[in-house]
């Protein structure tokens, strides 16, 4: 990645840290408007990096969550089999 998206991701992976801990998403909208006023280019890079962040996110937990209810199946079956 360029200078640019990887500020931007660096950014990001903090402030989605800090969305956690302070549990208020409105810093992310503050922090790109802050960011546009100098720089679109930085704002967009940021924003990218939050969706795509957030978008893995969920797609692991959608995984481990098929995972686990498989592995429940697969238990259950066993257990009737037994």
């Amino acid at each position: 990645m360029g200078v640019t998206e990887d500020l931007a991701d660096e950014l990001a992976q903090s402030v989605l840290k800090a969305v956690d801990i302070i549990g208020d998403d409105q810093i992310i909208a503050d922090l790109a408007n802050m960011m546009g006023a100098t720089s679109q280019t930085a704002e967009e890079a940021f924003l990218t990096a939050i969706r795509v962040r957030r978008a893995n996110i969920k797609a692991r937990e959608m995984l481990t969550k098929r995972l686990r209810d498989f592995k429940a199946s697969q238990d259950a079956q066993r257990a009737q089999s037994d």
